[in-house]
């Protein structure tokens, strides 16, 4: 049996996706600028789907621009929103995805920011009476903070932060690449000024995505070229892969509460099976349901010989999934946001993410593997 336990990283294409995006693949191949009948034929695609992916936000079409996924989407809110307004101050945490923090560390090194990390937690919980304390004690300020972290599953309450932006007058930025397609968001009501989302976490294509822009914030171009996007992001559309974009929203908006349920009980019996056979065991993050991302479980593994053969072990074994350790051997690479909760770096960690195309019987036959890898030696 191989099993896939890496969908945090990228989903399969579900297959109707693909019978979507091949039918406007075999038909329509005009550019979607031209404004002959061939290219109006695709402009019409790529609207529909823009207004299939707004209405599922509860927001308007003009707020939508498709990007390449989330880390253009990032980049494009984090530098325009703060070049362009003239904003002098961010705030965001350690652990955030480096399309965040690399994007926002360059912008402090090049002197245009002062950058703020507020506290968190060794759950990865973001400190809301640190994070208004910033808000109260800097000018206007640039806040970007996750919905769900990618590697511990740590929900953060964004309508909360919402509400302190608002009151302080921070714009707010949420990388919500986990959580798009997972958890509804109803954009007539979140306060939130930008929100990104990646097709291939929902089981959509790779190479596409989009960026929410609320329309009391103006920013000019990230990418320029051409007029594409309503003037907002320069070159040809993506049109087979916004088409698979849009379609894969709808999947998951008809059936998420099911798709839920199923992943949320694969999850618990993973931790509860852990548990029972694996002595020392314990998970990063916050593993209650309210709490966490229901498709991320982060487990830190009792101390081993050759820890960092574990993800080779599993592998050979057939099963895919990630790592990460706060150090890893004689060298300070390893995952920042284990470092960042002050995580054992002596523990190996492995991140297991599920789907909705997992089972129970590929559950058990992950756990059944790492049995004999944890296995007492005589």
């Amino acid at each position: 049996m191989r099993v896939y336990l890496d969908n945090a990283a990228t989903t399969p294409l579900d297959k109707a996706v693909l019978k979507e995006m091949y039918e406007v693949m075999d038909s329509q191949f005009g550019n979607p600028s031209s404004i002959h009948a061939h290219g109006r034929e695709v402009r019409s695609i790529v609207e529909k789907a823009r207004k299939t992916i707004a209405s599922l936000l509860k927001t308007s079409p003009a707020e939508i621009f498709f990007t390449s996924g989330g880390t253009e989407a990032d980049n494009t809110a984090i530098r325009c929103g703060i070049i362009d307004h003239g904003i002098k101050h961010a705030i965001t945490t350690k652990i955030e995805h480096h399309a965040v923090l690399h994007t926002l560390e360059v912008l402090a090194e090049q002197g245009l920011i002062k950058l703020s990390f507020v506290d968190i937690d060794e759950k990865g919980n973001i400190d809301f009476g640190h994070l208004e304390t910033l808000l109260k004690s800097n000018e206007r300020s640039f806040v970007s903070l996750m919905h769900a972290n990618n590697e511990i599953g740590t929900l953060t309450d964004i309508e909360r932060v919402g509400t302190l932006c608002e009151q302080y007058d921070a714009l707010f930025h949420c990388d919500t690449v986990q959580t798009v397609g997972h958890y509804e968001h109803d954009l007539s009501k979140l306060k939130v000024h930008f929100m990104v989302a990646a097709a291939h976490k929902l089981h959509g294509p790779k190479g596409a995505g989009f960026l929410y822009i609320n329309h009391q914030v103006k920013i000019k171009p990230f990418i320029y070229g051409g007029a594409q996007e309503r003037n907002m992001r320069g070159g040809t559309e993506n049109v087979y892969g916004i088409v698979g974009l849009a379609k894969a929203m709808d999947l998951a908006y008809e059936e998420m509460d099911a798709h839920r349920k199923h992943i949320q009980s694969l999850k618990d019996h993973m931790i509860a099976e852990l548990k029972k056979h694996i002595p020392g065991v314990k998970f990063h993050g916050e593993i209650e349901a309210e709490k966490s991302l229901y498709t991320v479980l982060n487990v830190s593994f009792p101390e081993m010989e050759m820890a960092e053969m574990l993800l080779f072990n599993l592998d050979i074994a057939g099963i895919s999934a990630s790592g990460g350790s706060a150090c890893s051997s004689g060298t300070n690479i390893g995952s920042h946001v284990l470092r960042g909760i002050g995580s054992d770096a002596n523990r190996p960690a492995v991140r297991f993410s599920f789907s909705k195309m997992n089972t129970l019987a590929e559950i058990d036959f992950v756990i059944a593997q790492l049995k004999k890898i944890f296995a007492p030696k005589n």
